[in-house]
């Protein structure tokens, strides 16, 4: 198997006026993707361009493709595609004069590869930009990024307004890059459900912390909710991996992480009946670890 880290990060922090980020040990391996998941303000974006060479680190180490960034970037950035929601297409310009332009820059284009980019997605190269809808822009942008074959992709937001369809065939696509297992993918997102249909890791940001990275299979398999139902009133035994217990006369609802088969025996010994064993989504696992790692710096 190919260990390679396609990202290394060690100890990273970024301190602004009223933000603040510490410690950020994230690194995944070539060939995978990585989902970073957080609300709006939790500081993916800072990761993400501390990461691209574009926001400078007060202190810790960046490898990106074995290169040190900041000080390697452009020799990094040739093998880098990146696309964030803020970027900016030339409004006048065409489809295919960006596609010539970028094809002028990198030797790595793709022609064959991006005129199949353009049936995909249902683009027209003689299309101005400034009569592209925002889900058309957002392919475009997409179009102009994996064209050029790059090791790693790092989108921040990709599908942050899109419709269902527009938004399919991007995650679609994304997935398509990654025939090629030598290739790679960090993007950001709040949408679980992107985050969950396509990555292999995935790390929940809060606060400019990370508060929990992990396989994302583990992190389906690992938390559960029991439902409870506690006739007599006894106590609920204390596990150290309890996230969160809610009462409502006799039903009593505990959420866990780190789930094994055995816990359900413990609250059975403590006089509790145990009802039913839910699985959680991606999202409730996220709104679990934020509430705890918020609770916990109260």
């Amino acid at each position: 198997m190919n260990t390679t880290l396609a990202v290394n990060c060690k100890a990273i922090t970024k301190h602004y006026p009223h933000f603040q980020m510490e410690n950020i040990d994230l690194s995944f391996e070539q060939g995978t993707v990585m989902g970073l998941v957080g609300p709006n303000g939790a500081g993916k974006s800072t990761i993400l361009r501390i990461i691209m060479g574009l926001v400078c680190a007060d202190s810790g180490s960046v490898e990106v493709l074995g290169y040190s960034m900041p000080g390697d970037q452009v020799e990094a950035k040739r093998d880098i595609g990146y696309i964030s929601e803020d970027m900016r297409l030339y409004e006048s310009e065409t489809i295919s004069f960006h596609m010539e332009f970028i094809k002028s820059i990198f030797n790595s284009w793709d022609d064959e590869y991006a005129a199949t980019l353009l049936r995909r997605f249902d683009l027209k190269k003689e299309q101005k930009v400034k009569g592209l809808s925002h889900g058309q822009r957002v392919k475009a942008t997409l179009l102009l990024a994996l064209a050029r074959r790059p090791h790693l992709l790092v989108f921040d937001e990709p599908t942050t307004g899109l419709d269902p369809a527009a938004r399919k065939d991007v995650l679609n696509e994304m997935m398509n890059a990654l025939e090629d297992e030598t290739r790679s993918i960090l993007f950001s997102s709040h949408n679980t459900l992107d985050i969950e249909q396509i990555s292999d890791f995935i790390t929940f940001i809060y606060n400019g912390r990370i508060i929990e990275s992990r396989n994302k299979e583990e992190f389906l398999d690992g938390w559960r909710r029991l439902r409870l139902i506690n006739m007599e009133n006894n106590p609920v035994p204390g596990l150290a991996n309890i996230r969160e217990i809610q009462t409502s006369g006799k039903l009593c609802t505990v959420t866990l992480n780190n789930y094994n088969d055995t816990i359900p025996e413990q609250f059975t010994s403590a006089g509790l009946s145990v009802d039913t064993i839910e699985r959680l989504t991606l999202e409730e696992i996220f709104l679990s670890n934020v509430k705890y790692a918020r609770e916990g710096s109260a």
